[in-house]
């Protein structure tokens, strides 16, 4: 990521103009000063712009991983600009709902334009009435079904990366990639 390097990069704050009316005819002093504007025009743009820096609709692109670790997003560098941007900006929102049924699915629909199915087989068992037998243990298992919201393709070896790091340790995750939503007999 550099600044630098752009070429015709005129200041915004001229130091030649700013001289004394002495040095304003002194050609050695305005082709010093000249120099001392390339130098330091970068830096002025930079700061001039920087509330843009911190946005993530209008930084610049190779600014964007440096952000993304700033708001700890889990933004793939193979993943278009445009996408990148999306999840940095929900980072926060996202880490709120993080260990959720909600954030994971949020999280899936975001990255990767996907709906999601979660069965959650972790839990604690109780009984409402005492010296009654517990019901049966929960299954230590989470299950989230997948399918492309708009009849696309899914990557299923990214998806199931994304639901084994949000997977409590508890936990065995399974993942399944459905052709469509599931019908409301579960199959």
């Amino acid at each position: 990521m550099t600044r630098a390097s752009v070429p015709g990069l005129a200041s915004r704050y001229p130091i030649g103009e700013l001289l004394p009316a002495l040095y304003a005819d002194d050609d050695l002093a305005q082709r010093f000063t000249a120099g001392l504007d390339t130098v330091l025009a970068p830096v002025l743009s930079t700061l001039d712009n920087l509330p843009a820096y911190f946005d993530p609709a209008l930084t610049p692109a190779d600014f964007l991983p440096w952000l993304s670790s700033w708001v700890a997003a889990d933004a793939d560098p193979a993943w278009p600009a445009e996408l990148r941007r999306a999840v940095i900006a929900r980072a926060v929102e996202l880490h709120r709902w993080r260990g959720t049924r909600r954030g994971l699915v949020e999280h899936l629909r975001l990255c990767f334009g996907v709906q999601a199915d979660i069965q959650d087989g972790g839990g604690a068992t109780w009984s409402s009435e005492p010296g009654a037998p517990l019901p049966p243990p929960p299954t230590g298992e989470l299950l989230v079904r997948v399918w492309a919201l708009h009849g696309g393709t899914v990557d299923a070896g990214r998806v199931r990366d994304v639901v084994a790091a949000s997977c409590p340790v508890h936990l065995t995750c399974r993942v399944e990639i459905l052709p469509g939503p599931p019908d409301e007999t579960g199959g």
